[in-house]
């Protein structure tokens, strides 16, 4: 393991704590009209980016009855027998499948609470439930996909230009028409919480942790929170701030790989999912983020080269083997 990697996982695991929450903006930018506005918006990401690393969007050309549909659509997945589910196990080296309760973060050292659902294009032969249990899923997912694809592709144009890249850059790196694409959609049910559970010191829906890729496009639901942000100076100080979830709103995060790629001028940030507090909801939560991240051929070279240069393979390979524990029993 590189000493860079180390030192990520030693700040992770510190970040276990409950820590104090904190009010602060999780700035909302508006893309209406984007392409003739993008020199405003491109400044207003830029600001959010480098700032707090996290931001939503509004106005964000995603139609809201296809978001509800890929709502309806994940919970139709979960939905399914354990037997079926079962038979579409995670693929690690390919983050692909259905998993449950395996991925394990630093900062806590448990399992998530939660089962989630890989889609990451190349790598989907027979991990798709059968058409007859699910009639139409592969089709909707795929569309859903590429969406959301667009959506990313045009606000990492936007750094692109703040980065000294041509414009598509990013639309390159993230070809979804290459074998080495490797792009996520993932699906997220976060259990109910049990009664005994319930105040317990420790559980958490999601540990505190940054995202791996470069730039994650997450859908909430209304009333379904637990969204927590902690900006990196405040971390030692752990300082959280809750996100709020919408429906037609997307929370967007840069992750560790455009860190990199940026010289650490754009802020991954870490952030968890804490249980329910007293009085609040605490039946299941649904979660759609989409993780772009580079194609597995494409190299990582900060301009300013404050990083080795890296195959953006190389690099989700260590992030995702020490994240994940395997199936439990």
């Amino acid at each position: 393991m590189t000493e860079h990697r180390m030192r990520e996982l030693d700040r992770e695991s510190r970040m276990g704590g409950l820590g104090v929450e904190t009010a602060r903006s999780v700035p909302r930018i508006d893309l209406t009209d984007r392409e003739t506005r993008r020199e405003e918006i491109t400044d207003q990401l830029w600001h959010a980016a480098t700032e707090i690393g996290f931001f939503q969007l509004v106005n964000h050309s995603i139609p809201q009855p296809l978001v509800d549909a890929a709502f309806a659509r994940a919970a139709d997945f979960f939905a399914l027998s354990e037997a079926a589910k079962s038979a579409l196990p995670l693929d690690k080296p390919n983050n692909a499948g259905w998993e449950y309760s395996s991925q394990v973060r630093p900062s806590v050292g448990t399992p998530d609470q939660k089962e989630s659902y890989q889609i990451t294009r190349p790598h989907m032969a027979g991990m798709w439930p059968v058409e007859q249990e699910l009639p139409g899923f592969r089709d909707f997912m795929l569309e859903f996909e590429r969406h959301c694809w667009e959506l990313a592709m045009w606000v990492l144009s936007c750094f692109a230009d703040r980065l000294g890249f041509d414009r598509e850059f990013f639309a390159r790196a993230h070809d979804p028409e290459s074998a080495a694409y490797q792009s996520t959609l993932r699906l997220i049910h976060y259990y109910a919480l049990p009664a005994e559970l319930r105040g317990r010191p420790g559980t958490w829906r999601a540990g505190a942790h940054t995202d791996f890729d470069c730039l994650t496009l997450l859908f909430q639901r209304d009333g379904q929170g637990g969204l927590q942000v902690c900006p990196g100076r405040e971390a030692d100080a752990q300082e959280w701030t809750p996100v709020l979830p919408s429906d037609d709103v997307i929370t967007c995060n840069i992750g560790d790989m455009l860190m990199r790629w940026s010289d650490d001028a754009l802020r991954s940030t870490f952030h968890r999912v804490r249980v329910p507090g007293a009085g609040e909801y605490t039946g299941p939560r649904y979660s759609i983020p989409f993780f772009a991240q580079a194609n597995r051929d494409v190299v990582i070279a900060p301009p300013r080269g404050s990083y080795p240069p890296i195959t953006a393979a190389e690099y989700l390979r260590q992030r995702v083997a020490a994240n994940y524990a395997g199936p439990t029993a």
